[in-house]
């Protein structure tokens, strides 16, 4: 029995007409709650690392999702966005109602319940982790952690929404300073079945750590390539977080900018798992690593001369500020191309050492081509070259010889 075609393809063109959808969904709500906190001048750090990551797992899941129609991870990341959007939307709009307004508008209880968005949104994220890359177990003992982790979930997201439910039918609806809601938030099984979904979801993550880590251990090639991909951006995704917690209440300007930045890089983590799933470009991965590592040492490097040329020029030489601010920032753009190759240099060897190797190949080969003047090695030995630097399944040179 052979299959459709013509069903196949009006399959495909449901679910990509559906992704469209849910993506719409997200990015407009997204994008209008930032145009309101913008107007009411009440964006924060953590709502600008909210919307970078639904923002990213829309567009992700939308580009996966309509390449791949049927794998999960783009149906996942595209669920990750939706809650994400229902969760901001609802939660503004429930501030506005049970807080301003004592409740008294239209669809309040509908907003409470899109208020506990939160929960199936981070329930879909971990799953990601799990099922990654290929959307899903990749052994049958692996198969009932993702089966145990999607019953708990469940289980936790349902409970989620029943404190929702119970609160707006009851009209009791008790919020925190940040809008949550606090209502049956001491009863027993709900303390226990939140307490079981921490718990199981710990335990699921670092059965996971340890199967990546025996996976990388046995893999090559293409495999490879994904699992690196995915420990970099979660590793940045780590650092972004830590900073974007640590600076969510600051005063300083400065250090606000820096956070809204960490907030921002957040979504380096969906754009990590969507490259890994898609293949774009999958072995420029030690280049990036390579990179992001050398200009974030140039410029922590630079943030410090600069930082120390304005101290001593002012506390201590007695320099104006505006002298001094200008002169240390034209010593620090000199400084930046010759610390910015080196350091370049230094971490290609230890983290890039491919290109490092094929750089050095290539500068021998132009400091011994100033003293040959036979074309027969010449040739012979930029075949050699070609071959050792870029690893080619061919190679073949040219000559244009004019009488």
């Amino acid at each position: 029995m052979t299959a459709d075609p013509g069903r196949s393809t009006r399959r495909r063109r449901a679910l990509r007409a559906l992704a469209v959808v849910l993506f719409c969904f997200a990015a407009t709500v997204a994008i209008g709650l930032i145009v309101v906190s913008v107007v009411l001048h009440q964006e924060g750090i953590s709502e600008v690392g909210e919307v970078a990551i639904d923002l990213t797992c829309a567009l992700v899941g939308i580009v996966v999702a309509w390449h791949q129609p049927r794998h999960p991870m783009g149906w996942i990341l595209l669920g990750v966005a939706c809650f994400f959007s229902l969760l901001g939307a609802g939660g503004g709009y429930v501030i506005l109602d049970y807080t301003d307004h004592h409740g008294t508008w239209p669809l309040g209880a509908v907003a409470v319940v899109a208020d506990q968005s939160w929960a199936p949104a981070i329930a879909l994220f971990g799953l990601a982790f799990l099922v990654y890359p290929d959307g899903t177990a990749a052994t049958s003992r692996w198969g009932w952690v993702v089966r145990a982790y999607l019953v708990l979930g469940a289980a936790w997201t349902a409970g989620a929404w029943a404190l929702a439910i119970a609160a707006a039918a009851g009209h009791d609806v008790h919020l925190s300073g940040g809008g949550s809601l606090t209502t049956g938030q001491n009863a027993a099984w709900w303390v226990l079945l939140d307490g079981a979904f921490f718990i199981g979801t710990a335990a699921a993550w670092l059965s996971w750590l340890t199967y990546q880590v025996i996976i990388w251990r046995r893999s090559s090639g293409e495999r490879r390539q994904q699992m690196k991909w995915l420990m970099a951006g979660a590793a940045a995704c780590v650092v972004f977080g830590v900073l974007t917690v640590t600076l969510e209440n600051n005063r300083s300007p400065v250090l606000s900018d820096v956070g809204y930045l960490a907030a921002a890089g957040l979504a380096v983590l969906p754009l990590s798992i969507g490259i890994g799933i898609l293949k774009f470009r999958l072995y420029d991965i030690d280049r990036v690593i390579s990179r992001t590592l050398a200009y974030a040492m140039v410029t922590g490097l630079l943030v410090g001369l600069y930082a120390g040329l304005v101290l001593l020029a002012t506390h201590v030489l007695a320099v104006s500020s505006p002298v001094a601010v200008a002169a240390s920032t034209l010593v620090a753009a000199a400084l930046f191309n010759p610390l910015r190759r080196r350091t370049q240099q230094v971490v290609d060897r230890r983290f890039n050492r491919a290109r490092y190797d094929a750089d050095q190949t290539i500068a021998a080969f132009a400091a011994g081509l100033k003293d040959t003047v036979d074309v027969n090695s010449v040739q012979n030995d930029l075949a050699t070259v070609v071959n050792q630097a870029m690893e080619p399944a061919h190679v073949s040179v040219w000559i244009n010889e004019r009488g």
